[in-house]
């Protein structure tokens, strides 16, 4: 399903694809998932315009939507077809949220249910999307914003053959360095954030706790 609009410098076509909750069982639940194309005014019949899909951040995050040529889509727009996708269970996509998951069952259905809606998942629901929009033979370029940036990362290791370029901004995995390393590092800075914090403003240390208890 698709339905086009314009606003200034810019013409969209919202798409919603039907694509399977589990990849490994095509003919089994479906979900939908949301997805706004984005063209520069007066190329939309330009065929031979290069695709970019943007992965947003989150997890959790829809994808943006823009009132006009504004933000890196004023350079993306230059030389690209965007599609903005809405990944599964953000934005108009079909959820997964506090309220979705209380039908699913008590915890261990849950946590099956929400197995589905991990990276792995998002990058089929993209080829699937590429394949429908573009022909299985014509590849398009990612965009990874943080988390988008491990989306494309497993992009890169599950469907090579879909991508022509991959850009990543942030969501970048250390090759020697795990998750627990960074956060590490990290938690002397985070105390030394705070102690200046309460040398500021020693009223707040009350206050603190009483929302930590």
């Amino acid at each position: 399903m698709s339905t086009a609009s314009r606003l200034p410098g810019i013409a969209f076509t919202e798409h919603v694809f039907q694509v399977p909750l589990d990849h490994a069982a095509p003919q089994g639940e479906q979900i939908e998932v949301y997805a706004r194309e984005v063209v520069a005014s007066g190329r939309t019949g330009d065929t031979d315009l290069p695709w970019l899909l943007f992965l947003q951040g989150g997890p959790g995050g829809k994808a943006g939507r823009p009132l006009g040529r504004d933000g890196w889509l004023e350079r993306a727009l230059d030389d690209h077809r965007v599609l903005l996708l809405d990944q599964r269970g953000t934005g108009r996509s079909t959820p997964a949220t506090r309220q979705t998951l209380a039908r699913r069952g008590g915890a261990k259905e849950q946590a099956e249910y929400l197995a589905h809606f991990r990276a792995d998942s998002i990058v089929r629901d993209a080829e699937l999307i590429r394949h429908r929009l573009l022909g299985g033979d014509r590849r398009w370029s990612v965009l990874g914003q943080s988390f988008g940036g491990f989306c494309t990362l497993t992009y890169l290791s599950i469907a090579p053959e879909g991508l022509d370029r991959a850009f990543v901004t942030g969501g970048l995995a250390g090759l020697r360095s795990s998750a627990a390393d960074v956060y590490r590092a990290a938690y002397p800075r985070v105390v030394g954030k705070n102690e200046g914090h309460y040398a500021r403003f020693p009223q707040d240390v009350d206050a603190v706790r009483r929302i930590a208890g």
